[in-house]
């Protein structure tokens, strides 16, 4: 392990109360008393539900946008599930869509509570698949420290209980789930996800020009793995879900910055014992610093709150590294591959964002929201070997870009 968890000191200025710090060393002290650090390995897959014939919409739209291509299609009872991988050592992403428009399951549920989830009822980032070890042992002393997993039989989607992967129930903070697996990640077909398929000859046409697309813009090469995604959480919550994410994992705290200009606070959570973040990637939750109710006597910016009380706790935006470097002594690689996707009709939030002059920096854009999934993709490119993980500046125009994108009018409530 890289980092002594029990002796490293977050970064950032953001202020964590007594209980976030005594409870931040207890998870740490009896992950390694139970051994679940030992048994736990990196992130190796992302999970994302999307409604009933959005699936191939989706798998052409991350052909373009992505590294992430095609590498297996099965059909369970309820689902046609699609892998996709880019390199072998970066995370799968697996995508669910249902076979029929009536399904329902908890996912539909928690949308249907929010005025701009409603939209796309289905769709929502699901949660990450760990490796381990051990799968039965993993399970075990997590439901010793009161995690609750869903067993075969109770869950209407039943890729939550296989028997090679085994989650998480939805966290009451983020709504999320957190996956475990002991098979190899090389080959899907070792998951026993379903029955094998293929497309369709169309179908597979289809996807294809959609690859070759990517490779004639000339980004497919600039866009990497996935650098961290960004979940949104109440105020009050965010403590709280951090530490469950701790509990769940072989992550640790990294810091939290205050973003002062958005009344809100980036936390960010990183794995100990890896280089490059796209192998596991960060896991990143950004919270209000003050409840909507109390901020109305304030009157400060609330982007993060309003997202939340819009589209409910979840998944906001998937971050992925663009390659360092200058396109043609021009612009920065980010600034070509963000020019292409324009002409091609993909549509982003604000300029980018960042200088990336002489001195190390970062340069950042988001997306609009996917039709498919919901969720913004960002771009980052981390300029002459930046060591930091974000900057406030960026993060602060980020947030503010989205929160215009996000608002729901509601009588004489505008947020």
């Amino acid at each position: 392990m890289g980092i002594d968890l029990l002796k490293q000191t977050p970064q950032g200025d953001k202020r964590n109360s007594e209980f976030f710090e005594e409870y931040r060393l207890k998870i740490y002290e009896r992950r390694l008393k139970l051994g679940l650090d030992q048994l736990l390995g990196n992130i190796r897959a992302l999970i994302v539900h999307v409604e009933t014939a959005d699936g191939l919409p989706y798998l052409s739209e991350l052909a373009v946008m992505t590294p992430y291509r095609l590498i297996g299609s099965y059909i369970s009872a309820t689902h046609r599930i699609f892998v996709l991988g880019s390199k072998p050592t970066f995370p799968r992403l697996i995508v669910m869509e249902p076979l029929a428009a009536s399904y329902e399951d908890e996912i539909k549920q928690l949308n249907m509570m929010y005025p701009l989830a409603r939209r796309k009822p289905n769709a929502r980032y699901v949660g990450e698949v760990f490796h381990t070890s051990d799968l039965q042992c993993t399970q075990e002393l997590l439901e010793s420290c009161n995690i609750r997993f869903n067993d075969p039989g109770e869950c209407t989607n039943s890729l939550y209980a296989l028997e090679a992967l085994h989650f998480s129930v939805p966290s009451d903070f983020t709504h999320n789930r957190v996956g475990y697996s002991q098979r190899p990640f090389e080959d899907p077909d070792e998951w026993e996800l379903g029955q094998p398929f293929q497309l369709t000859g169309p179908e597979q046409k289809r996807l294809k020009e959609q690859e070759e697309l990517g490779d004639a813009l000339g980004i497919s090469h600039l866009i990497e793995g996935v650098d961290h995604m960004a979940t949104r959480v109440l105020a009050g919550e965010r403590e709280d879900a951090i530490l469950e994410f701790l509990t769940l994992s072989n992550y640790y705290f990294w810091g939290a910055y205050n973003i002062e200009e958005m009344n809100s606070s980036t936390n960010v959570t990183r794995h100990p014992a890896v280089k490059d973040d796209k192998c596991s990637p960060a896991k990143v939750f950004t919270a209000n610093n003050t409840p909507s109710f109390v901020n109305s006597f304030e009157n400060l910016p609330m982007p993060t709150e309003d997202f939340v009380r819009n589209f409910g706790r979840r998944m906001h935006h998937i971050a992925y590294e663009v390659t360092d470097g200058d396109h043609n002594n021009e612009q920065k690689n980010v600034d070509f591959v963000v020019a292409q996707l324009r002409t091609h009709g993909i549509s982003f939030l604000a300029k980018v964002i960042g200088e990336c002059g002489d001195q190390p920096d970062l340069k950042q854009i988001f997306s609009k929201h996917s039709e498919y999934s919901v969720l913004i993709t960002e771009y980052v490119e981390r300029c002459h070997s930046f060591e930091g993980f974000f900057t406030r500046k960026n993060v602060a125009s980020l947030t503010e870009a989205a929160g215009r994108d996000e608002r729901y009018h509601h009588g004489h409530v505008f947020d």
